[in-house]
């Protein structure tokens, strides 16, 4: 079977090779023009590296998806052209003798089946090289940078430590409720703060957890997303590279105001950021000492504050001024 439409007159078309031909060069040409000047410029940025690995993976998907869509669009639009009744009454190429063209046939399902087998291949080495999608691991990290570990449990006992230039990973506490985020430092005492600022050039890992019901914590820009659960703490990880602004949003429907429960970051120099961490650690001192000592996971109503969800006898209430109806731990 021919690819070619013959008369008595006219000298053999080779539509199929046309169309490739035509198919190839918009291809090319299209790939191109995206890599080069909408690629650098495709969100989420490059704020951090899990941004940077995210951009990348969705730049080689779209370059390999634009040659479908050209070479749907080609087809298309050649058949309009060349088989139209206005231009030619010559038979289109297609029903059986398309039917019964056994090389057309093994080209589309060998070249299909190499584009789905390689974006599946893709997508997995991705997801496996750069440790999950939007650095989140879970309440169980199989993976962890250099440090992490240790940095965690140094929070935990009240003695970690960072300064500009240091390499050590720096824990930072999300905390999602009804219907705003706030943001714990064990670094730097334990503060608790609506503002949410990063060092540069440093990994950061999330713990993320609810004082309420589920949410999930969403700054895009920075590449990061990980499911706020009550009595969960789920880790995510990243490293600043970036300078800038960020948004953060809930992306977990949590309630009547869920569409309101967002708010703004930024990644700052690392001289600025110890500077603005240890001046809001002093003045936030006398209000910390009231605060829960800091864990992963908070239970919401150890003051007598929860409805009756988790059992209010017999714990040591938080605050050491109000007791919100708790009763005191047995001595």
């Amino acid at each position: 079977m021919s690819d070619a439409t013959t008369s008595n007159d006219a000298p053999v078309v080779h539509h199929l090779r046309r169309m490739t031909s035509i198919w190839v060069v918009l291809s090319v040409i299209g790939d191109l023009l995206f890599w080069f000047l909408v690629g650098p410029h495709v969100p989420p940025g490059a704020m951090t590296d899990q941004a940077v690995s995210n951009r990348f993976d969705f730049n080689i998907l779209f370059v390999i998806a634009l040659p479908v869509m050209i070479g749907v669009w080609v087809y298309l639009g050649y058949v309009i052209v060349m088989w139209s009744e206005k231009r030619s009454t010559a038979p289109a190429f297609g029903g059986p003798e398309a039917r019964g063209n056994r090389r057309t046939q093994v080209l589309w399902i060998t070249i299909t089946s190499i584009a789905v087998l390689f974006a599946a291949g893709f997508g997995t080495v991705e997801l496996i090289i750069n440790n999950g999608s939007g650095g989140g691991e879970g309440p169980n990290p199989v993976w962890m940078p250099t440090g992490a570990a240790q940095a965690e449990t140094a929070a935990l006992k009240g003695t970690a430590t960072w300064a500009p230039g240091s390499d050590k990973v720096l824990p930072v506490q999300v905390i999602a409720q009804q219907w705003k985020f706030t943001y714990r430092y064990p670094t730097f005492g334990g503060f608790e703060t609506p503002n949410l600022i990063l060092p540069v050039n440093t990994e950061i890992a999330f713990n993320v957890t609810s004082l309420d019901v589920i949410h999930s914590f969403w700054a895009y820009q920075l590449s990061v997303k990980a499911d706020a659960n009550p009595s969960v703490n789920d880790v995510a990880f990243t490293k600043t590279e970036h300078t800038g602004n960020f948004t953060v949003r809930c992306s977990e429907l949590c309630g009547l105001w869920h569409g309101a429960m967002f708010d703004y970051g930024k990644v700052v120099s690392q001289s600025a950021f110890e500077s603005w961490a240890t001046s809001t650690e002093a003045a936030n001192a006398a209000n910390t000492k009231y605060l829960p000592p800091f864990a992963w996971t908070y239970v919401p109503d150890a003051n007598g504050a929860a409805g009756g969800y988790y059992p209010d006898g017999n714990l040591t209430p938080y605050s050491k001024s109000q007791l919100y109806g708790a009763a005191q731990a047995a001595s």
